[in-house]
């Protein structure tokens, strides 16, 4: 109860600018929370996918393959299904589609995240604006007011410390966040772009096997 009543007191004290910095941390902490969900190797680059994928591609079971890849929710599994569906064609071709779609799920890895950068940015001008509120109050008391009496700048004074500070406790752990989630989306694209080539090489070393075992049975 005391910390509620204190965090009240502590929005009063800190004026208007405080409302927008607190929706701030409310988005910023969505953006977060839902990128860490999406990074996760489970969701992007599941081990078990993998080893099951090169055991079906090396025994040339394309067939299984493209299923396994449709019924996994994986950011690797899209890239194998769209390699698997154009593995009859050339190997540049190849290559340009497994690009392609590794290019889409790096977009799509990298998603808002600019949005926390923003918002630790919006986060800081928006103590910044408290603060400037706070003085304007402070100096129009003074002018008011021939003999200035402290409890008349209380309030003024509380407006720009508490704004500021409420403003810049939002944004540096927004800034983190920011830093930290676009370093893993680039280390993430960096591996599904690995994984993608070694997918397609592969595929090309699987049709190679295949189009032998058809030679000598002619």
């Amino acid at each position: 109860m005391d910390w509620e009543s204190s965090f009240i007191e502590f929005i009063k004290k800190g004026g208007i600018f405080i409302y927008p910095i607190i929706l701030c941390s409310i988005i910023g902490l969505s953006i977060f929370l839902q990128k860490v969900w999406m990074l996760r190797t489970k969701r992007t680059i599941p081990e078990q996918f993998i080893r099951t994928l090169y055991e079906l591609i090396t025994l040339g079971k394309f067939s299984d393959a493209r299923v396994l890849s449709r019924t996994s929710d994986s950011a690797i599994a899209r890239i194998a299904s769209v390699a698997l569906e154009n593995a009859d064609k050339s190997k540049q071709e190849l290559k340009e589609k497994i690009e392609e779609s590794g290019r889409k799920e790096a977009s799509e890895l990298g998603r808002n995240i600019e949005g926390l950068g923003a918002i630790s940015n919006v986060s800081t001008l928006l103590g910044l604006l408290g603060t400037i509120s706070g003085m304007i109050k402070i100096f129009g008391v003074i002018s008011e007011q021939p003999i200035v009496s402290p409890p008349s700048l209380a309030g003024g004074i509380s407006e720009a410390l508490y704004t500021t500070a409420f403003g810049l406790s939002v944004a540096i752990p927004a800034f983190i966040a920011y830093k930290y989630t676009s370093g893993k989306a680039e280390e993430i694209a960096a591996e599904l772009e690995e994984e993608g080539m070694n997918i397609m090489e592969e595929i090309i070393v699987a049709n190679e096997r295949r189009e032998e075992t058809r030679e000598i049975a002619r």
